[in-house]
């Protein structure tokens, strides 16, 4: 799961209709490109990150980025303008067969599979990627699958550690994962990138394996210099009759890197040269920039926008004297004014739209619902009233804030609370030390405003992390320090659910059982928007996630 920064995803971004999505409308994007797209070409990819790794280990990317374009999985992810993202078999031949009361999962690898040097992928390989990414040299990637695969506690990786009794492969077709507890969303685990495969005789220099891996999907590495340029060229062996995720429509895809966030949309918004072939992935289009967008109605039809994406929420630190109080927290529901924070973040078209719930638009198990139906406003008269009876008038309350991208933010909730009777402080701090300090063992803070994309399409994303009692402190994201034994029941529950519509719908009546208890106030449902140049096809943004598929974009002559 992934805190966001505002800055750097789901800051002021543009969004081009004003259409909200609800639980009934995932009509999705606006200004996103969804024409044909040619076979041929080449894609540019216009990038802010200095470097890049495609090694499976060490990535944190979702199933819909770049890493995917030279590296399959057990699983991946298919999205739809107007759809939910759905998990479809990728090298394996289905999502998965559950056994053992959903603590074995069992797969088979699809006939046919080759690297791109023509060499078959086996199971072992994939066994043997899962194995590297607990070794501690290539640490950083995702890894949901350490805590759940049975006795992995001490697995340090097959550099040192020898094999995973866990993960066994009886053939070269069939992998099977032992799991410590029944696990419902272990299909969208394996689409990971440490699901990979990756054939032990090509690991030979593990710490420069991610600069040219053994590409498995449709493109594979040409040339890479960091800081520069990454070069893909076509996977001479990628067969696309086996792979219902990935287009592999461009013949190349360059990748510029280590450019300024303006230049990267100002050259977007020229749309000259070969930038009329490229498009950004992770650079949304700034405040500043709106004015220059919106009155140019040939750059406002090339900005893809999602309808929904990461929750922004206002923590209430619950282990704080002054917030121990239900009452209290219920209060603030109220108070907040959360049409002042989407003012704040650039309106109802920019910013998002206004939140109500703990799991959000395009995953399942989301429903709207309004538990306090507080007006967008707030109702300082109430939240005064219900303070008075809780007995907590005149409350001061610290709120610890980015100093670069929350005063905003900040600022719209201090002026909402005061209006309540209540006084805020804001404290600011810089992003690093403020996360230390709402995740850390000390939280000396009562308020603070976090956002947050789980990294997959399941509500266990927008719960667990959240709000088990395990995530509190030691770095974890309960930064609302909440804990309620119930509630993990429920969370328990949910987790083993192997049906995904059963598990929707427990995921669904724990949202409203954690609200009920009011740990934060969800704010908005914020928005991302990408620019593309006039040639790039393909190119929208779905509610879950809301980021463009790499894995399908092409273009037009």
């Amino acid at each position: 799961m992934k805190r966001i920064s505002r800055a750097v995803a789901v800051a002021a971004v543009l969004a081009l209709a004003a259409a909200a999505c609800n639980a009934n409308d995932k009509s999705g994007t606006t200004g996103g490109s969804t024409a044909a797209a040619e076979q041929g070409g080449t894609l540019h990819f216009l990038s802010t990150a200095k470097e890049v790794s495609y090694d499976p280990a060490k990535s944190q990317n979702l199933g819909i980025s770049g890493i995917h374009l030279v590296l399959r999985g057990l699983t991946s992810w298919k999205t739809d303008p107007n759809k939910p993202t759905e998990l479809v078999p990728d090298l394996a031949t289905d999502t998965g067969q559950v056994s053992d009361g959903g603590k074995t999962w069992t797969y088979k690898l699809k006939p046919g599979l080759k690297y791109s040097d023509g060499s078959t992928i086996v199971a072992a390989d994939i066994k043997y990627g899962v194995e590297r990414s607990f070794a501690p040299e290539l640490s950083g990637g995702l890894g949901y699958h350490k805590s759940l695969l049975a006795g992995a506690e001490k697995y340090t990786g097959p550099y040192k550690g020898g094999e995973l009794a866990s993960i066994e492969t009886p053939d070269e077709t069939t992998i099977v994962f032992k799991l410590n507890k029944p696990y419902g969303d272990w299909p969208w685990i394996v689409s990971m990138p440490a699901f990979s495969p990756v054939p032990k005789k090509a690991d030979t220099d593990p710490a420069h394996y991610g600069e040219k891996p053994m590409a498995s999907g449709p493109y594979q590495v040409q040339s890479y210099t960091p800081g520069s340029k990454l070069v893909l060229t076509r996977n001479p062996n990628w067969d696309k009759s086996t792979d219902p995720a990935r287009t592999g429509l461009p013949d190349s895809i360059v990748t510029d890197m280590g450019l300024q966030p303006d230049v990267v949309n100002q050259r977007l918004i020229a749309d000259a040269g070969d930038d009329k072939f490229a498009a950004t992935t992770g650079t949304s289009v700034p405040a500043a920039l709106i004015p220059t967008i919106t009155g140019n109605p040939a750059v406002k039809a090339r900005v893809a926008t999602s309808p929904s994406g990461a929750l922004q929420y206002l923590a209430m630190n619950t282990k704080r004297p002054a917030l121990a109080n239900a009452a209290v927290r219920k209060a603030i529901e109220y108070a907040v004014d959360k049409q002042a924070v989407q003012v704040a973040e650039g309106g109802p078209e920019y910013g998002g739209e206004i939140a109500s719930t703990l799991i959000t638009p395009g995953i399942d198990g989301y429903t709207k619902y309004d538990l306090y139906e507080a007006p967008p406003a707030g109702d300082p008269a109430k939240a005064k009233q219900m303070l008075a009876a809780a007995g907590a008038s005149n409350l001061n309350l610290v709120l610890a804030a980015d100093s670069t991208t929350g005063l905003g933010v900040a600022q719209a909730i201090q002026q909402g609370l005061k209006r309540a009777g209540i006084t805020v402080t804001i404290k600011p701090l810089d992003s690093e030390p403020l996360s230390d300090l709402i995740t850390g063992n000390k939280p000396d803070f009562d308020l603070t405003v976090s956002s947050w994309l789980p990294d997959f399409p399941s509500a266990i994303g927008n719960i667990q992390p959240l709000f088990g009692t395990s995530e509190i402190g030691n770095g974890g994201y309960n930064i609302s320090r909440y804990s309620n034994p119930a509630v993990d029941t429920a969370i328990a529950a949910a987790t083993a659910e192997s049906d995904r519509t059963k598990a929707a719908g427990l995921w669904a009546a724990a949202d409203k059982q954690i609200m009920q208890d009011a740990p934060i106030v969800p704010l908005l449902y914020a928005r991302n928007a990408f620019l593309h140049g006039s040639k790039v096809q393909n190119f929208y943004l779905s509610s879950y996630p809301p980021y463009p598929n790499t894995l399908i974009v092409g273009l037009s002559k």
